[in-house]
């Protein structure tokens, strides 16, 4: 077999074409190697947060009221992944509270529920958010959860804006089932 030995100017182009391979493929990578991805991160696209707290999902939980001293509307999912019934408590500002009876392995949508969960004084003005303590009564669990408050400039929000004087303690319960179809369709609770 024949050698030859490479010449200089061979060498240049070489080191040249191997250059630019690797500015291609910087260029190519450069930002997934640099920036994390952003599909590995979990968050909730919609207005709403999210939480887990013991077997219980809160997804999309906001408040809907017209200002801060105001009664609010507690909207959301609710998923409840044990095979026990769970008992969700939210409590507001100055004492506010609202109870939501979630059935076993089944969910509550609070958009959809005859008996809204209503929080007797919202305690932040809407654009804000609220701080909320969150329990559970299977494993007892608490929690520290924040929600943004929303009023009805939003016209898929303004249904659920309180219009009348709620209680201390409000109390919704109740369990959808994925195949019962809801009579008031809504545009928040596909989030």
């Amino acid at each position: 077999m024949r050698f030859t030995a490479m010449t200089r100017g061979r060498r240049g182009k070489l080191a040249m074409a191997t250059a630019a391979l690797g500015i291609g493929l910087l260029s190519v990578t450069g930002c997934g190697y640099i920036n994390p991805q952003q599909t590995s991160v979990q968050y909730s696209a919609s207005d709403g947060t999210r939480t887990d707290l013991g077997p219980l999902q809160l997804r999309n939980m906001m408040v809907i009221s017209d200002g801060k001293n105001e009664a609010g509307r507690v909207i959301g999912a609710v998923y409840n992944t044990s095979s026990k019934d769970v008992l969700l408590t939210l409590k507001g500002a100055s004492g506010s509270q609202t109870q939501v009876q979630v059935k076993k392995n089944s969910y509550v949508l609070l958009n959809d529920s005859t008996d809204p969960a209503l929080l007797s004084t919202t305690g932040a003005k809407p654009g804000s958010v609220l701080d909320v303590t969150i329990r559970e009564d299977v494993t007892n669990l608490e929690a520290k959860f924040k929600m943004p408050v929303l009023d009805g400039t939003l016209t898929e929000y303004k249904q659920y804006l309180p219009t009348a004087e709620p209680t201390s303690s409000g109390t919704a319960s109740g369990a959808a089932t994925p195949s019962s179809p809801s009579s008031t369709p809504s545009p928040s609770s596909s989030h």
